[in-house]
């Protein structure tokens, strides 16, 4: 079909009884609800209503069509319905992408209260560090850490987390804490897989606020995964420079300890990301509030 305005403005005119009442009904004059009814006829060919000047009927063409054009109006009324619905209270799956450390080590914990809260809400989650393509593999919003480079999506700020060097309080014992970050170079440094500047750690000056870069030695190991290399660096392996979402039960626990702390560089920022869309569904903007609450508060609550 090449327009259902028509379908519409015809079943309107069936269950009105007149064509006054019936562009009543839709905001439209009696001229155009006529309009629209001899288009619909001229397109199909038939002839669906008989007219006089005081009552309309159907031919048996027009009861057949009619009894249809009910089924699609109702369908079309439904369907807005849920629309409406699904924009108005959180509802319906929410495909979601996180990279696997922050996935594991926070959303997990985060999304038992949030489905408590929005029952009607289905997570789909995909842990995966790798930048996945939204609207290309059908995700909602996903979370996503550091500087934004797609900017054709939309970021929300949701957290911070630092960044440390940390190593096992062996390996320092053994081979001593660092005093400047240049120092790092005399370390066996353990380095993230998915940065391409894997080797160049980033710090600030605490006197200038300036930030300065350090190339340091690939050491032992180079993986895609932050949990990985914070094992690796708890069983005294080297030093990882990460963020503390990844390791901060180790930290915590006394297996890693940190060093270089007046160096630290600025705090990298937690994004909720999304498509660009006119109209955010209400289980996204939950979502994404849910998310800001949780991680809301001074630097110790940070992730």
């Amino acid at each position: 079909m090449h327009d259902l305005s028509g379908i519409a403005v015809f079943a309107a005119v069936v269950e009105a009884g007149s064509f006054t009442k019936a562009g009543d009904k839709l905001g439209l004059s009696k001229s155009a609800v006529s309009k629209q009814i001899t288009k619909l006829e001229e397109r199909l060919g038939a002839q669906l209503m008989n007219r006089t000047t005081r009552r309309l009927s159907l031919t048996e063409v027009g009861q057949a069509f009619y009894e249809r054009c009910r089924r699609i109006v109702a369908e079309a009324e439904e369907a807005e319905l849920a629309v409406t619905r699904l924009q108005v209270a959180p509802r319906g799956i929410l495909r979601l992408s996180a990279p696997v450390s922050f996935g594991i080590e926070h959303l997990g914990p985060a999304l038992p209260d949030f489905m408590a809260q929005h029952p009607e809400v289905q997570i789909d989650m995909e842990c995966a560090d790798r930048q996945v393509d939204l609207v290309e593999e059908g995700f909602d919003m996903a979370v996503r850490i550091g500087r934004m480079r797609d900017s054709s999506l939309i970021a929300k700020r949701i957290a911070y987390s630092r960044r440390k060097v940390l190593a096992a309080p062996g390996y320092w014992a053994e081979h001593g804490k660092p005093a400047h970050p240049d120092e790092l170079t005399q370390h066996r440094c353990l380095t993230y897989a998915y940065l391409q500047t894997a080797q160049n750690w980033e710090f600030q000056d605490p006197e200038t606020g300036k930030p300065f870069t350090v190339t340091v030695n690939s050491g032992p190991l180079h993986s895609n995964n932050g949990h990985v290399l914070a094992h690796a660096a708890a069983g005294g392996r080297g030093v990882i420079y990460t963020p503390t979402f990844i390791c901060r039960s180790e930290l915590r626990a006394g297996r890693l300890e940190s060093a270089l702390d007046a160096f630290d560089a600025e705090p990298i920022g937690v994004h909720a990301v999304y498509p660009p869309n006119r109209h955010l569904s209400a289980k996204v903007r939950a979502f994404i509030d849910f998310l800001a609450a949780r991680f809301a508060g001074p630097e110790e609550t940070w992730p």
